[in-house]
């Protein structure tokens, strides 16, 4: 059983990805095949009794199985034994810290164009960053949300890096008019020419992709005492392969190999979201599949076509309508009488084959989500720093719940 990663040895931290590595190699025939783009993937004729077993799973089954991994992987290690120890390999501590949540929360009051769902999560990762004394840095900051909330306990100066002037401008009339100890700067924090203020401690939540690797890489050369990071939405950044940012994983020569497609595996997930939108995203869902099944018929070419995102009026409309706008997106004629029904009926169908698929594919996200933040903690031990690596809050507040506390170490 892997420890938790709670001390930042080296050691730890590599036997911890390697074992991941392992098993993500070991299971790439189940994670690499998108089932919207590839509704039958090999393994279906190589492990004929998982198939049987998932496609045939009730409707009910798949929707608490949607939101419950650990149960889910638990049922489905009876035909793929691994699968038992998934709850091991994504163990992880809380980080939460002592005091509650809703002490560190910024009130409703204070929140001004602040979502209610943000809130908590910058309330719950300001609780786990506690205490964090001192002047602070907040990476891609928006309006300064998190600024704000981490200056009511203690953090100030408090100064927020953003490229977008008019969050800026909101960002900085807020701050005035509460009197919070927070400055805003209009930065552009991929420019060569940064300087990350002396003796700052930086944090950073839910920064994507490039935008995260750009701070644990210039937090570190600056020497930053502390850096604390959720990071978020990997899949966004320049380079078309994963490259590591540690020495050890970048030394690892025949280490998984994930693009951007597969890296948006890792950030897959809608436990946040309403019913609604949930039956909104399941309708359209189905419409896409229906009229790729129809693309494949009219071309006669069996190969998923893919289809750019579709207008939100679009969403009040019906099946026809859907597909005649992506026909004429990818310059497709539709014949002068489609059985709409027919190719309706066949999404539908589809739809719910994907979505069985996809219950076994994310199973894989949490893993392939730690292997990749496990390379950040690597590299910031390798920097000096004394790494923990943690949740700061529940699933279902945010599945983006991870949080890396790294602290420099004295000399």
């Amino acid at each position: 059983m892997p420890s938790p990663v709670t001390e930042g040895h080296e050691s730890d931290l590599a036997h911890r990805w390697q074992q991941l590595d392992g098993w993500l190699k070991q299971h790439e025939t189940f994670w690499r095949p998108v089932p919207f783009s590839q509704p039958n993937p090999e393994w279906l004729t190589e492990a004929p009794e998982l198939a049987e077993w998932l496609l045939g799973l009730p409707e009910d089954d798949c929707e608490y199985w949607q939101d419950h991994p650990a149960t889910f992987a638990a049922q489905a290690s009876r035909y793929l034994p691994e699968l038992a120890s998934w709850p091991e390999l994504v163990q992880l501590p809380s980080l939460a810290g002592e005091q509650p949540a809703d002490q560190t929360t910024l009130p409703e009051i204070r929140a001004v164009d602040m979502p209610g769902r943000k809130r908590l999560q910058a309330g719950a990762f300001t609780a786990a960053a506690s205490p964090l004394n001192g002047p602070v840095l907040d990476w891609c900051c928006g309006k300064g949300h998190l600024a704000r909330t981490l200056a009511g306990q203690g953090a100030t100066p408090v100064t927020g890096f953003e490229w977008d002037p008019a969050l800026v401008a909101d960002g900085n009339r807020l701050a005035d008019h509460y009197r919070d100890p927070v400055t805003i700067r209009q930065q552009d924090v991929m420019a060569s020419d940064l300087h990350w203020p002396d003796g700052y401690q930086g944090v950073a939540l839910h920064a994507c992709g490039d935008l995260h690797r750009q701070w644990l890489v210039r937090g570190t050369e600056a020497h930053a005492p502390r850096l604390v990071l959720s990071p978020c939405c990997y899949q966004r950044t320049r380079a078309p392969v994963h490259q590591p940012l540690s020495r050890f994983v970048g030394h690892q020569e025949n280490r998984l190999v994930v693009d951007t497609g597969v890296l948006k595996l890792a950030v897959q997930e809608t436990v946040t979201a309403p019913a609604r939108e949930r039956r909104q995203s399941a309708k359209v869902r189905a419409w896409r599949l229906g009229f790729d099944a129809l693309q494949r018929e009219l071309g006669g070419v069996d190969e998923y076509l893919p289809v750019p995102s579709h207008p939100g009026w679009l969403n009040r409309e019906d099946f026809e309508a859907f597909c005649r706008w992506a026909a004429d997106k990818k310059g497709l004629a539709l014949p002068a009488s489609v059985d709409w029904a027919h190719w309706l009926a066949e999404g539908e169908r589809l739809w719910q084959q994907v979505r069985r698929l996809e219950l076994l594919r994310h199973v894989f996200r949490r893993p392939l989500e730690l292997w990749l933040v496990l390379d950040y903690a690597l590299f910031l031990e390798e920097q000096g720093y004394t790494v923990r690596l943690g949740t700061f809050c529940e699933r279902a507040l945010t599945p983006r719940n991870l949080l890396l506390d790294a602290v420099k170490r004295k000399r």
